[in-house]
């Protein structure tokens, strides 16, 4: 069974990387975005084969290591 988490910055959080891909955008031509956030895409693979385990299982995962809390939202989708 495989796992997506997309981790992304909460509302409100400065992101200075959305910000230089808004005025590369902009430098290029593109006047057509009004604003860009930047994240982050995890992929895994797991050994469980059961949906609700691998997401309680990967949910504490993002608790734990692949996300901070503190600034970042993070969601799960379990795949086939």
């Amino acid at each position: 069974m495989k796992a997506r988490v997309t981790i992304t910055l909460k509302n409100g959080v400065l992101d200075p990387q959305g910000k230089a891909i808004e005025g590369a955008l902009s430098d290029l031509g593109y006047g057509g975005v009004a604003s860009a956030r930047q994240g982050k895409i995890i992929d895994l693979e797991l050994t469980t084969t059961d949906a609700d385990t691998a997401r309680a299982e990967v949910g504490r995962m993002c608790e734990d290591l692949l996300a901070n809390t503190v600034v970042e939202r993070y969601d799960i989708a379990i795949l086939p």
